[in-house]
């Protein structure tokens, strides 16, 4: 996991790779959420940024979702990063350099303009593809270069996501978890059916 990480973040920046073998404590990260925390109805999406099946989920059914059910204070969500490459691992480190407040937002972003950002001829470009959309978010490039080369971070965020993925048996993107059963990718008629009747419990 560890070589992953420090693979994934030699690209950009080689000589920090090398400080992956200190000893300093790992930094906490966990999963960002929309709606609210008493919702009935808890929703866990396991999704990559660079997943096509995922955006099209973002792009179609998960706006209609938020619109009618966790803007709405019915349904409890939760993204849960799955890093398949390590593209996938710097959108994450720029949607999360924004914090709670402007990850959700670059999220969108980074669905919506996957096809463009991801298709970078080099590491490089891709970066500065993602380093965009940062910009367009707000951020600071010097915030964005801290976050993209903060190897304990990402070294924590693939024991995370390696942990999570493994205990829940996720196989592929995006899967679903709806009140603690799990869902592959589905059209929102079929997804409202089942809130529904969850709901109605």
């Amino acid at each position: 996991m560890i070589a992953l990480a420090a693979a994934a973040t030699a690209a950009m920046t080689p000589a920090l790779a090398q400080e992956t073998a200190t000893e300093a404590a790992a930094p906490a990260v966990g999963d960002f959420s929309l709606g609210s925390p008493d919702a009935k109805v808890k929703i866990v999406e396991y999704a990559s940024f660079t997943c096509p099946h995922c955006a099209n989920f973002h792009a179609t059914t998960f706006k209609e979702l938020k619109r009618d059910y966790i803007d709405t204070g019915k349904v409890h969500f939760t993204l849960r990063e799955v890093y398949f490459d390590r593209y996938g691992l710097w959108a994450a480190l720029i949607a999360r350099c924004g914090g709670e407040m402007k990850y959700f937002g670059i999220q969108d972003m980074l669905f919506d303009k996957q096809k463009e950002w991801a298709a970078g001829e080099s590491p490089q470009q891709v970066v500065e593809n993602l380093k965009t959309i940062g910009r367009a978010a707000g951020l600071e490039d010097a915030a964005m270069d801290a976050c993209l080369n903060d190897v304990p971070k990402a070294e924590a965020l693939i024991k995370q996501f390696q942990t999570n993925f493994e205990a829940d048996g996720v196989q592929g993107t995006p899967t679903l978890f709806i009140n603690g059963t799990k869902h592959s990718n589905m059209a929102y008629a079929d997804l409202k059916a089942i809130l529904e009747a969850e709901l109605a419990k």
